[in-house]
């Protein structure tokens, strides 16, 4: 659900524009208010589950996570969907660190390299399927049900969770004392107002405010030490470290390049909603079938060469994606195919490796941390990569501009998927499957 809907909402973003009549930032809003408070807010998640049980606050986070999907539905107009998003982004934010966590507590160390391939290639293909079930439920009935559909996997979710899921929580008294409110809405302000600033450029003062609170943020964290939502001694970690950089770079590259290509597919290409969608369903498929296997190979071999590897064909696909035309076949899928490949390399180790580089009972907070680097990223490139390129206003509406923004952006994209795999060269995760514990400073 959470993975879903941080993209399906991409590609209804024309046809909610429409009847919604809204303008560019608000459609930035309505993709980043979602983004924000699950980046801001991943943290605290991620803690709230250490210490009062993982699958107690993965489950209240799935309730909350409908009940905001259904509101989102029920919206009419931009102003009530926005701040419907926002606070579905609270409901996935208890959520997606619980599903790492468990995972990490419940299986042994030598099979969690392909559970958490397992896991790393259904959430990437939920996400990568998002514009497809999007384009499809626009096309047969309205934009509103790509958040009513969460209803019954809300129902299937919590029942699987009830009978087949084991509690967990941190045996840390540190861990498990930690409950870091100042902390987690220092963090949504810097967050909120850097993205305030880049959406809307004229609004810079909300660009000083974002600075004083993260210095903040820095400042509260380090006094409240291990009791600290963001434990800053993890970062003593070369490879945490390296890899959460990694983690903001290419997961910047990834939202800012899907969110430009579906409305360029629809509004400059005039592909309907279900052909952009479907358009990356190569993506979807490679990640289904091969990052278990993907998961697994980087336990064996390490997953330096998948997270270099990785982003360099990321890239490849962006350049080939830069000349997407009419012709499906020979324009846009070999560009889905290369970036699918390399998508598919990269998921499970970074993943994987990431937990595997912190104790056992951080398993909760290390998740959150790079599940709140992965989402910041993203909701700052949706921001920022419009201005970037030009793009302002109505003009995602209009072909010839957004043709040109769009082919700028994927030059961008490409090259910051290339500045992933140099960071992951210099981080030299030396990762061979989960064994718990810190590895390889």
């Amino acid at each position: 659900m959470a993975f879903l809907d941080s993209t399906v909402v991409n590609v209804a973003l024309p046809a909610l524009g429409h009847e919604l009549r809204a303008s560019l930032a608000q459609l930035q809003w309505v993709v980043n208010g979602y983004t924000l408070t699950l980046a801001a807010f991943v943290l605290l998640g991620g803690a709230l589950g250490d210490r009062f049980g993982r699958r107690r606050v993965f489950m209240v986070g799935i309730v909350w996570f409908t009940v905001a999907s259904i509101a989102c539905g029920f919206a009419w107009d931009p102003g009530v969907l926005v701040g419907a998003r926002i606070v579905q982004g609270i409901g996935a934010a208890l959520l997606t660190p619980g599903s790492l966590a468990i995972i990490q507590a419940s299986f042994e160390p030598d099979e969690r390299g392909k559970a958490i391939g397992a896991w790393s290639g259904l959430s990437g293909v939920t996400t990568a399927v998002g514009p497809f079930v999007g384009g499809l439920l626009i096309d047969v009935a309205t934009w509103r049900w790509i958040f009513w559909m969460n209803v019954p996997l809300a129902l299937v979710a919590l029942w699987f969770s009830w009978r087949c899921v084991p509690e967990s929580r941190s045996p840390s008294p540190e861990v498990r004392g930690r409950f870091d409110i100042g902390g987690a809405l220092l963090g949504a302000l810097a967050l909120a107002g850097l993205t305030y600033g880049l959406i809307e450029p004229r609004a810079w003062p909300t660009l000083v405010v974002a600075l004083v609170a993260a210095v903040a943020f820095v400042l509260v964290e380090r006094a409240r030490g291990e009791r600290a939502m963001l434990p800053l001694h993890l970062f003593s970690s070369r490879v945490f470290s390296g890899l959460n950089a990694y983690t903001i770079v290419v997961y910047g590259a990834f939202g800012g390049l899907f969110f430009l290509l579906v409305i360029y597919l629809q509004n400059a290409l005039g592909y309907s909603a279900l052909a952009a969608g479907a358009a990356t369903v190569p993506i979807t498929l490679l990640l289904l079938v091969f990052s278990a296997w993907s998961g697994a190979l980087a336990t064996k071999i390490g997953p330096a060469i998948q997270l270099v590897a990785g982003p360099l064909l990321c890239a490849a696909g962006a350049l080939l994606l830069r000349f997407a035309g009419d012709d499906y076949v020979t324009s846009v899928l070999p560009g889905v195919v290369v970036f699918g490949v390399g998508l598919t390399m990269l998921v499970a180790p970074l993943t994987a490796t990431v937990l595997g580089a912190v104790d056992d009972h951080y398993a909760g907070v290390a998740s959150g941390i790079n599940n709140a680097a992965a989402r910041a990223s993203s909701m700052l490139a949706v921001a920022a990569l419009p201005l970037v390129v030009g793009l302002s206003g109505t003009e995602y509406a209009e072909a010839g501009p957004l043709t040109n923004a769009y082919r700028a952006a994927t030059l961008w994209c490409a090259g910051f998927l290339a500045l992933g795999a140099v960071i992951a060269l210099i981080a030299r995760p030396g990762y061979r499957g989960a064994r718990g514990g810190r590895q390889h400073r």
